[in-house]
Parts: C-alpha cells; sequence; structure tokens
C-alpha cells in the first residue's frame, strides 16, 4: 500500500510540473496555462486560433488619427511618398510648360508595307498620283483598274487621317509631293519546271510605295493660277502699248 501511494504522489508530481511554466524559455513560444488549460484545452484553441470579427473603423476616424500623427512627427511614409511624387511633378509640370514650344509640322511620309507585287507595275500607280492633291489622287485609285489599286487608296486615305490628326495639317491643303516605290528585302524563288527534263527560277518579287505629304496649292488654285497666266500673255492687236520706245522702225513706205 506505502508503494502504491509514493506512486501515485510521484505521477501527480511528474504531470503538475509539466504544466508549469519553465523557467527557460521555450523555442516553440507555446507554453500551457495552469489555470485555462487545465479545465478545458480547448479553451485555449478557440481563443488563440479561431478568428474573431473585426472592428470596423470609419473613415473619419482614420482620417482624424492620421493628422493626429502627422502633428505628433510619427506619420507614416506610405501617405508622405505620393505627395512628395505630386509635388515633383507638379513642378517639372510647370518648368515643362514654360520651356515647351509648338512645333509646326510641315510635312508628313508614310509607307505601305511589303506585299506581292512587282516594282514595275507599282511604279505605275505612283507616276499617277504624284504631285496631285491627296483627295484626287484618292478619287483615281478608287476607278482604277490596276490589282494594287485598293491597297494603295486605304493606304492614302490612312496616311491623309494621320496627318491631320497627328499633325495638325489642313486637310484641303494636302497633296502628295513625292511617291517612289522600292523592292522588298526578300524576294521569294521557286523552282519553275519545263520541258525536256529542264527547269529554270521563277522569282516572286514584293515591293513597297512611299509617299510624302505636304500642304501646297489645291487644284482650284493651280486651275485659277494657270488660267491668269495664259489670259496675262494674249496681246491684243488693237492695243496701244506706250509704256516702251520703238525699236528698228520701218520706213512708212517699204516699196
Amino acid at each position: 500500500m506505502q508503494r502504491a501511494g509514493h506512486q501515485v504522489l510521484r505521477t501527480a508530481r511528474t504531470h503538475r510540473s509539466l504544466l508549469l511554466p519553465h523557467e527557460i524559455a521555450s523555442t516553440s513560444g507555446v507554453q500551457w496555462n495552469t489555470k485555462r488549460g487545465m479545465a478545458n484545452p480547448l479553451n485555449w484553441v478557440r481563443e488563440r486560433i479561431i478568428p474573431r470579427a473585426r472592428q470596423e473603423v470609419s473613415r473619419q476616424e482614420q482620417e482624424a488619427a492620421r493628422k493626429r500623427d502627422e502633428e505628433k512627427g510619427q506619420g507614416s511614409l506610405f501617405d508622405a511618398v505620393p505627395k512628395l511624387i505630386k509635388q515633383q511633378e507638379k513642378e517639372a509640370g510647370e518648368q515643362h510648360v514654360v520651356s515647351k514650344k509648338v512645333k509646326v509640322h510641315t510635312q508628313h511620309k508614310y509607307s505601305t508595307a511589303n506585299f506581292k507585287i512587282s516594282h514595275r507595275k507599282l511604279n505605275m500607280l505612283a507616276r499617277q498620283i504624284a504631285g496631285k492633291p491627296i483627295d484626287h489622287a484618292i478619287l483615281q485609285m478608287e476607278f482604277s483598274q490596276k490589282r494594287a489599286a485598293k491597297r494603295i487608296k486605304s493606304s492614302l486615305v490612312l496616311a491623309r487621317q494621320h496627318a491631320v490628326e497627328y499633325k495638325g495639317m489642313d486637310r484641303s491643303k494636302l497633296i502628295i509631293g513625292q511617291s517612289w516605290v522600292t523592292k522588298g528585302p526578300k524576294q521569294l524563288k521557286r523552282i519553275e519546271f519545263k520541258g525536256r527534263s529542264k527547269m529554270g527560277i521563277r522569282q516572286h518579287p514584293d515591293s513597297r510605295l512611299s509617299v510624302i505629304l505636304h500642304e501646297g496649292k489645291t487644284l482650284e488654285e493651280k486651275t485659277r493660277l494657270l488660267r491668269e497666266r495664259k489670259l496675262s500673255k494674249i496681246r491684243s492687236p488693237g492695243l496701244l502699248r506706250e509704256d516702251k520706245p520703238l525699236v528698228n522702225v520701218p520706213p512708212v513706205f517699204a516699196w
């Protein structure tokens, strides 16, 4: 009986020493609380693991707390950085506005992509639209029977739109100052089979069209100036001009 009693006391002391906090700090950071864990260990788990409802803080309270921290000099760095960035952008914008000069564009260059066509065939269309107003050139391409006319027409429409929207040029005064054709970087080569077991090389060329648009005289202005120039050359036989002296006057009676 005595041995059994001593054994019970020994086991009780062992369990009690396990539940008491140890003098040396635990590496896991988890220690049993004798007051709560003795009755029900699940209470300790609920208090530390189960999430609780968070108290909502209104926006006004947040702003008031932020102002108090700024007055004390304990404001957040994340709140100060956006203000500095906005201030720097404002100063840079003011300097940029003072030093900015309005650039006036006088011409606009546009090029088509490389597409399958001979440069000789495309050069015919380039010569047809060179020197003409942009609207007149688009009208020519609309009624042209050439296969590449539709592609050239869409390219001219897009070039006119870019010149008006991006460079602020006058649409009614746009003319095609220059137009030229260049060969593509690569020409596809294929085998061409011929008679008597012979073969050759067939080339599939590609090329592109480039134009330069600038403001100039419209078609109506050119027509008016041409008419004025022709009218200025007309001399009436009955018109007496006394502003120039007579030179090499023949005798009155030449018979």
